[in-house]
């Protein structure tokens, strides 16, 4: 029986799924799978794109932590693809590869003052509070009055951060950095605009009703908002989640607005039209939207200013290009067929998969990823005929050609270590995890006394 020596490129869910879901797959061959990661621990977007305050995430690190734990899978970490290992160093060690690379940059907003200081990507600013460890260790929080503009979870995420007080992350697994920075935030009220109405947000129940439990904040709606159309009320008839979004709100516009000292104002019908300010943020700008019948919305002429000291876009992620694969620049994906990487003339490009966030597109939940990997695996098998044929396809040669560049990678073992040293971290201070943020730090820990 031949082997199929797979490369990973991407240690997040779909890189780690698309990986179990391969070893449990039907087929007429073994298989030894490497999963190669730019940064010195796996989960990806679930370690650095879910917030601290989220602990039901856990359960899917869990999952993941499983899968990475049946000695089935050797896990390289701090190994960036295109420059410790190029595509053709992969053809030479493997007979194919699936990148899993995902999305960490933001979706950009063409807008009339989006280059103002104070105006950020929702990306950095997560990336800034989950401790990545390729970010500035300090953000700058010195607006008074937010606006975040987006009606998904991130941007819920973004506002819940800014508007929570921090002694009500101290649980968490949040670093000491942040934590610091949020306390100095000065920051009283967060606005959440969104271009259409409520029963078209984008956001789960879930993290709806996480904002209305935040202590000593005031979660404020607008009741010129819930005036329905047809096509809200039908679509909260015919959907569950939005059946419970519109109970939370329900419940919501009849409660009276308290007297908390931090105020979340969530806006809906409000098109971004210009970022205000002479060299920073000192307003944003907006057009009230009406529902046009079909679906979408039309503007109404009404424009409306707020005063704003810092401007947050949370419109989507976007992927990154890879070198020598080829890109969509306008979606931000690896351009594919059910998973299978198509060349620039349309052709498939033999060997040579994609899944996830890099696949699809920044959209769907976590959960969407397992179906994602299967129709990307189900290719991979079946195109056995077209994979490379490597000239040193041993497991060994890899870890000779890393060493011999003096890529100072992490392993399996590595990451038991740092994972075990930031619980460790987390009990000393009564909390369950403190995440290691340095680079350098991380490294020290997962490699111990094998480097």
């Amino acid at each position: 029986m031949s082997t199929l020596r797979l490369a990973i490129v991407g240690a997040g869910p779909a890189g780690i799924y698309a990986a179990d879901i391969l070893l449990k797959h039907e087929r007429s061959f073994d298989v030894s799978i490497d999963l190669f990661e730019r940064l010195p621990a796996p989960y990806g977007l679930v370690r650095y794109g879910v917030a601290p305050d989220h602990p039901r995430i856990k359960g899917i690190v869990t999952a993941l932590r499983e899968v990475l734990d049946t000695g089935q899978i050797r896990l390289f970490g701090n190994v960036t693809y295109g420059e410790d290992i190029t595509l053709e160093d992969l053809k030479k060690h493997y007979h194919a590869v699936i990148f899993s690379t995902g999305a960490i940059s933001d979706q950009e907003l063409d807008l009339p003052g989006v280059t103002l200081q104070g105006s950020y990507g929702a990306a950095d600013f997560v990336s800034w509070y989950d401790g990545h460890p390729d970010v500035p260790r300090s953000w700058p929080l010195e607006a008074k009055s937010v606006a975040v503009i987006g009606n998904g979870n991130v941007a819920l995420d973004v506002a819940r951060m800014l508007a929570k007080h921090p002694q009500d992350l101290e649980p968490t697994e949040v670093p000491d950095n942040v934590l610091q920075g949020l306390e100095s935030s000065p920051a009283s009220d967060i606005h959440v605009f969104g271009r259409r109405g409520p029963m078209q947000v984008k956001f789960t129940p879930l993290e709806l009703r996480e904002l209305g439990e935040m202590r000593d904040v005031d979660v404020i709606i607008h009741e010129e908002d819930f005036a329905l159309d047809e096509a809200s009320q039908r679509a909260i008839e015919s959907n569950k989640q939005l059946f419970v979004i519109n109970k939370i709100f329900t419940q919501w516009r009849e409660r009276e607005a308290g007297t908390a000292s931090r105020r979340l104002h969530l806006h809906f019908y409000a098109k971004p039209l210009e970022i205000t300010g002479t060299d920073a943020v000192e307003g944003f700008r907006y057009e009230r939207t009406v529902p046009d019948g079909a679906g979408g919305v039309r503007g109404t002429g009404e424009i409306r200013n707020i005063e704003v000291q810092a401007v947050y876009r949370a419109i989507g992620y976007f992927g990154t290009p890879l070198p020598e694969i080829p890109f969509d620049t306008k979606h931000g994906v690896i351009p594919n067929h059910e998973g299978q990487v198509m060349r620039d003339d349309n052709t498939v490009m033999p060997g040579v998969y994609a899944t996830g966030w890099i696949k699809r597109g920044p959209v769907g939940l976590i959960g969407h990823t397992k179906s994602d990997a299967m129709e990307t695996i189900q290719h991979l098998v079946k195109d056995q005929a077209s994979w490379w044929s490597p000239s040193q396809p041993s497991e060994d040669s890899v870890v000779e050609l890393l060493k011999s560049r003096g890529v100072a990678y992490t392993n399996l073992e590595g990451w038991h270590r740092l994972d075990a040293k930031e619980l460790e971290l987390g009990a000393a201070r009564g909390r369950e995890r403190l995440k290691v943020v340095p680079r350098e730090d991380m490294l020290e820990v997962s490699l111990g006394d094998s480097h």
